[in-house]
């Protein structure tokens, strides 16, 4: 892989990155305890029965999203570090590299299209 598409797709998982974390902002908190763990919260906690009710039910609906926010993160952090170290693009099955094409496809792809 040349040093401009390594450039390109670089670029685009810290875009993704970016995103990724203004999106998980806006459901959850980052873990005080745990590097790169968040958490889904209670944001509008009211006094009354009614406003808690609706409070949770908008909880249950953020918690997934927190989950698969934070699981696509990973994701793109575990890429970044690749580039790092001068491994990414490399198909952590088979060892061979990964095709451009699915790359620009999904710059965070762990796999070749075979043990995809």
């Amino acid at each position: 892989m040349n040093q401009e598409t390594l450039n390109e797709l670089k670029s685009a998982l810290e875009k993704e990155k970016k995103t990724l974390t203004e999106e998980l902002g806006s459901v959850a908190h980052p873990d005080k305890k745990v590097k790169g763990d968040w958490d889904a919260d209670y944001q509008n906690l009211g006094s009354g029965w009614d406003e808690n009710a609706q409070e949770v039910t908008e909880y249950a609906t953020r918690l997934p999203l927190e989950h698969e926010l934070e699981l696509q993160l990973q994701e793109v952090d575990a890429a970044l570090a690749k580039i790092a170290k001068n491994s990414y693009g490399i198909c952590e099955k088979c060892g061979q590299a990964i095709a451009i094409e699915r790359l620009k496809a999904e710059p965070a792809a762990r796999n070749c299209t075979n043990h995809n």
